[in-house]
């Protein structure tokens, strides 16, 4: 069974930015379309960045030109880049794969306060 780890959150400034990433601790991950999800309290999880395993990305309207997904095929990994973090971008954040996905890890929370 896949375990996601993610990694990076804190509490940032307005205007700040944060590098989240994932490890996947298996290898097949890399084959798969990867997402990065947020839920913030009391929303739906919601999937706002992918990456195929092509390296072509999609993302959310709210994050477009911010925001950059990215992967490591070699290590099963997955990166989030983010920069002007927003109060709105608050959440916890998760990775899996947009396609039967695995079960999901713990996250890692970003706080966006002044």
């Amino acid at each position: 069974q896949v375990q996601l780890v993610e990694l990076g959150g804190g509490l940032v400034q307005p205007g700040g930015s944060l590098r989240l990433s994932c490890a996947a601790s298996r290898r097949d991950c890399s084959s798969r379309t990867m997402g990065w999800y947020r839920q913030a309290p009391g929303k739906q999880r919601e999937l706002f960045a992918s990456i195929s395993s092509g390296g072509g990305t999609s993302y959310a309207d709210s994050v477009k030109g911010r925001f950059t997904i990215s992967r490591d095929k070699t290590k099963s990994q997955v990166y989030l880049q983010m920069n002007g973090l927003k109060l709105d971008d608050t959440a916890v954040y998760y990775c899996n794969a947009l396609y039967a996905p695995f079960s999901w890890g713990q996250g890692t929370q970003v706080t966006v306060s002044s």
